[in-house]
């Protein structure tokens, strides 16, 4: 069944062009009322224009997306609510690491991060009163995998997936569901970055279905969940854990004994895939460390002698057993914190104990201080830990914007500050470890904590994007992320907690990957807890590829649901870089495969294989006396010189002639495979009609059948089929015709009831309550039966009395393919140019009859209906045609007919 959102009201931001369009234009068609936010005013006023004209319900809004309230604001005081927010605003500002400026690295955080915020909260409230709403937010695969000069726009988009897990976990409760899409399309964005042949290739009506499924009430179950999109493929991402390695809580626990079990770490054969932090027994993980034997030793030990290491928020906590392991195996360490007494005790002891130790006092922000204290007190800098980290927990509808930009600034503009002012140290030394600290709240998100989810998982990009840049200046760059005790209290006893988040049982995962022992490890992600240490990776489903042949529809979407979340099948993959993840979806450019395209899976078997089918082709050849033929067969007359002359400049074809090639093909092709099929009892329902190029007025073209969709009517059966023509020499697809036949006795096969929504294929185009904008009046001539079979039709029904007589007409009767071509010629006379043109047969008309075609036009759609004048019978209902390009200018044509 079509999806519809009629009654619903979708915000969708930085919606003036690309992904945003596409996603407002989907919507609109669906029914539902749109607010258009972009800060391009003109952008926006064009699309919500765009919808109008189509007979959709929008409005503009261009405030900036960190103002949520207003956006909101205008959705409730124009439609009364909001039920569905498309996060999708974004820009770029693209950057080496070394060049990026804290401007570059803010604007970025601001409109994703914060703008993302700023929406969700004006509309969370709203949400929770009606018991429902759908929040769909944009990540990238720069933010999932990194990408080479995006540090900025990697951690803005990383975080966002951390931000949409845990709205999806606070939502769950108000009927609220979130998503994100990691997409690959076309956009003002991506234009200035990728050459114009791939971009052709990702177009931005790709994506938008699979929003569209998301957001549905009745859309498949996807809350949290992440998906990769572009190109017709689609594809569902979920984290994977390595089982890791249990070690023994003792003095044997060092970074040593990490490196000797290392390849155990990381070893996938037998992973896990979390979904929540509760889906980690930790009371199981510290017991299994605690039975450990003694952990053995890598040679020669690790250690740290001669380098210098900056440890930063590392005056208690994890921050504090970091330098105290870091000065205990010999390094330097600067010890950073804003509390005075704490950092202050944390040198002394590293100092008593015969290490090398100084205190830096200042916010993790302040990155070049910080460098500055180690370069003063030590002559250089090796090794970065940033691990400040600050918590502000409260549910999503009370946190403040206070809330908000202290958790991110200190978590994730600190980590950006700090690495930034050891970068060039890094680069010139040709070596540097930078190890960022994450959260399991970051990977899995949680309740109260929608701030410090994102920040989290905003580091998790940020390292990634570091990890790329510095290969080739041999910086390695790596996250660890400590399983937060903020979690676990309602599932282990206050004794256990002790053990399980004791820093000192963290640090030694952390300082194996900040040694000269680490060459190779880099931009990975590793979860530790109580003597428990993982890794963890993407992985992708197989995913499905979608044809690029016909427009994407929801419907589509959703029919292989099982196919792009499905990571049993053996297809599933791991990638690990931006590059690795698009390969898949670039291979997807020249998918033309249509053996699944039409695919339904409420189809019975007798379905599936009739889908398979595939006529064979059919040539037809033409010269300009056929298409002067076929004008001639609808009515045209010698006075129009254009349809009926062919030396006329503007020589043409009629728009309906595109039914004429196609015909050998749609009547060879077989039903034999219905149940109890006899052709005698076939009734030609329907007819729709794209023109997809200009019509050549002579040459070959070819044209192949399939079958689109198959109802089971019960005592009957009706079938679409759908025809393809194109010319042989280029490919280029000129016309589709899709038929619909009703074959009686052919049911009660087991087949589906409802049809889907094929667009304008199976629009009810319903006339509005309003007298017609224009009406059409031509009475046929007694010959035109018999003129219109010479265009390839030669059935006797329209010209032997006898045959007629069998079917229990008096005479002979009009082909219903004729009515339809005089029809279109008094849209096309009256209107201009058509893209495609759809009627229901409802009647039949003899020769000599009189035609009276009434038209209403909506926007860019023509609605009309066809009557017999002398017997007040409609012969053509359910009719509409498409002007070409929404408008109703027509040719130099319209002017000579």
């Amino acid at each position: 069944m079509a999806l519809s959102f009629k009654g619903h009201t979708v915000v969708v931001t930085g919606a003036g062009g690309g992904l945003g369009k596409a996603y407002s234009l989907l919507f609109a068609s669906r029914g539902a009322n749109v607010v258009v936010n972009d800060v391009s005013e003109a952008a926006a006023s064009k699309v919500v224009d765009e919808i109008r004209r189509m007979g959709g319900s929008a409005v503009t809004s261009v405030a900036s997306v960190t103002d949520g309230e207003l956006i909101i604001k205008t959705a409730v005081e124009h439609f009364g609510t909001v039920t569905i927010l498309i996060n999708n605003a974004g820009i770029l500002r693209d950057r080496s690491f070394k060049n990026m400026s804290d401007k570059e690295w803010d604007f970025v955080q601001l409109v994703h991060l914060k703008g993302a915020f700023s929406c969700t909260k004006a509309a969370w409230p709203v949400f929770v009163k009606q018991k429902f709403g759908r929040i769909i937010n944009t990540a990238s695969a720069a933010g999932l995998y990194g990408n080479n000069g995006q540090a900025n726009y990697s951690a803005a988009k990383m975080g966002l997936v951390g931000f949409t897990k845990t709205l999806a976990l606070e939502g769950e409760k108000y009927g609220i569901k979130a998503s994100v899409i990691a997409p690959m399309a076309a956009s003002a964005m991506t234009e200035t970055v990728m050459p114009p042949d791939m971009l052709a290739g990702l177009k931005p009506e790709f994506v938008a279905p699979l929003v569209a499924a998301l957001a549905h009430p009745d859309g498949p179950e996807a809350n949290g969940g992440l998906f990769e999109v572009g190109a017709g493929f689609v594809a569902e991402v979920r984290w994977e854990r390595s089982h890791g390695v249990h070690f023994r809580l003792d003095e044997t626990f060092t970074p040593s004994a990490i490196a000797a079990q290392w390849e155990k770490i990381t070893d996938f054969e037998n992973p896990e895939h979390p979904a929540r932090i509760s889906d980690t027994d930790l009371k199981r993980a510290l017991n299994l460390s605690k039975a450990s034997p003694p952990n053995p030793q890598s040679s020669p030990e690790i250690r740290f002698d001669g380098k210098t290491v900056i440890v930063t928020a590392a005056g208690a906590g994890l921050g504090s057993a970091y330098a105290l392991m870091f000065g205990k195996l010999g390094a330097n360490v600067v010890v950073n914190d804003t509390d005075e007494a704490n950092v202050n005790a944390v040198v002394t002891e590293i100092n008593k104990g015969g290490g090398k130790a100084v205190s830096s006092i200042t916010s993790i922000e302040d990155g070049e201080g910080i460098v500055k204290t180690a370069l003063d007190a030590f002559g250089g800098v090796h090794v970065l830990v940033t691990n400040a980290r600050v918590l502000r927990s409260k549910p999503f509808g009370e946190m403040s914007e206070a809330d908000w930009d202290e958790v991110v600034d200190v978590n994730i503009r600190g980590t950006f500050r700090c690495a930034k002012a050891v970068w060039p140290i890094f680069q010139k030394q040709k070596y540097g470890r930078i190890i960022t600290t994450a959260s399991n709240i970051g990977i899995y998100g949680a309740p109260n904590l929608a701030n410090y989810s994102t920040a989290k998982a905003a580091i998790i990009g940020f390292t990634k994007t570091l990890a790329i840049e510095g290969a080739r200046s041999n910086i390695l760059a790596n996250v660890v992320a400590s399983t937060a005790p903020i979690r676990a209290r309602s599932a282990n006893s206050q004794e256990d907690l002790a053990d399980i988040f004791k820093s000192d049982y963290l640090a030694p995962v952390l300082g194996y990957l900040a040694s000269e022992a680490n060459e190779e490890t880099t931009g990975s992600l590793f979860e530790v807890a109580g003597g428990w240490a993982a890794q963890t990776r993407w992985q992708r489903a197989g995913g499905f590829g979608f044809p690029h042949k016909k427009p994407l529809t929801p419907e589509a979407v959703i029919s292989k649901w099982n196919k792009f979340t499905n990571f049993d099948d053996g297809r599933a993959t791991n990638p690990a870089s931006t590059h690795e993840a698009l390969q898949q979806i670039i291979e997807n450019f020249e998918n033309e495969n249509e053996e699944e395209e039409y695919a339904d899976p409420d189809d019975p078997d007798v379905v599936v294989e009739a889908k398979k089918i595939r006529g064979d082709p059919e040539e037809y050849s033409y010269e300009e006396k056929d298409v002067i033929l076929y004008n001639l067969s609808v009515g045209a007359t010698e006075k129009e010189l254009p349809l009926t002359y062919e030396g006329d400049s503007d020589f043409r074809a009629l728009p309906t002639f595109g039914v004429i090639p196609a015909f050998a093909s749609a009547s060879a092709f077989s039903l034999d495979w219905l149940p109890n099929y006899n052709p005698a009892k076939l009734l030609h329902g329907e007819q729709y009609l794209a023109i997809k190029a200009p019509i050549p007025t002579s040459g070959t073209l070819v044209t192949t059948t399939r079958v689109l969709e198959v109802l089971d009517k019960g005592k009957a059966a009706s079938v679409r089929t759908i025809s393809e023509t194109k010319d042989p020499s280029t490919g280029e697809i000129i016309f589709e015709n899709v038929m619909t036949v009703f074959v009686r006795g052919s049911g009660g096969f087991g087949g589906k009831k409802t049809g889907n929504d094929f667009g304008p294929i199976t629009a009810a185009n319903e006339p509005p309550q309003r007298k017609p904008d224009a009406v059409a009046v031509e009475k046929t001539n007694a010959s035109q039966a018999a003129l219109y079979r010479l265009n390839g039709d030669l059935n006797p029904l329209h010209i032997l009395p006898e045959f007629a007589a069998i079917g229990g007409y008096s005479t002979p009767i009009l082909h219903g393919l004729c009515s339809f071509g005089i029809a279109g010629k008094h849209v096309f006379k009256t209107f201009g140019e058509i893209k495609d043109i759809k009627a229901r047969f409802a009647g039949v008309v003899y020769p000599g009859e009189t035609l009276v075609t009434e038209m209403w036009k909506e926007n860019d759609k023509v609605i009309f209906n066809v009557k017999v004048k002398e017997r007040e019978s409609v012969v053509l209902a359910a009719a509409g045609a498409t002007l070409l390009q929404g408008t109703s200018e027509s040719l130099p044509l319209k002017s000579k007919l």
